[in-house]
């Protein structure tokens, strides 16, 4: 069983950044695909960033040219750089996993944008 931990949310204002990190529990070898998925209050669930284990990303378009996401394979971590962040991206962030045709999440981390 794959257990994944985020850290790095919080409170920041309009146009700040903040680094989302997301470690596995285990070797994230092999074929995989990883990234960051968020839901605010009322909304659904939708996709933010991933990487897949080819080192290929998608964004999500309100994100594109303000976020990164990235991987450093020897601590089994993925990040979420965010920049210029803005109101609407405050959300509950969760981490997810998709290897083996089997899908693992995180416990996810709050972000709050907001003067």
């Amino acid at each position: 069983q794959v257990q994944l931990v985020e850290s790095g949310g919080g409170l920041v204002q309009p146009g700040g950044s903040l680094r989302l990190s997301c470690a596995a529990s285990t070797s994230i070898s092999g074929t995989y695909v990883m990234g960051w998925y968020r839901q605010a209050p009322g909304k659904q669930r939708e996709m933010v960033a991933v990487i897949a284990s080819s080192g290929g990303t998608n964004y999500a378009d309100s994100v594109k040219g303000r976020f990164t996401v990235s991987r450093d394979n020897a601590k089994n971590t993925v990040y979420l750089q965010m920049n210029s962040l803005k109101p609407e991206d405050t959300a509950v962030y969760y981490c997810k996993l998709t290897k083996l045709l089997r899908d693992y999440w995180g416990q996810g981390t709050q972000v709050t944008v907001s003067s």
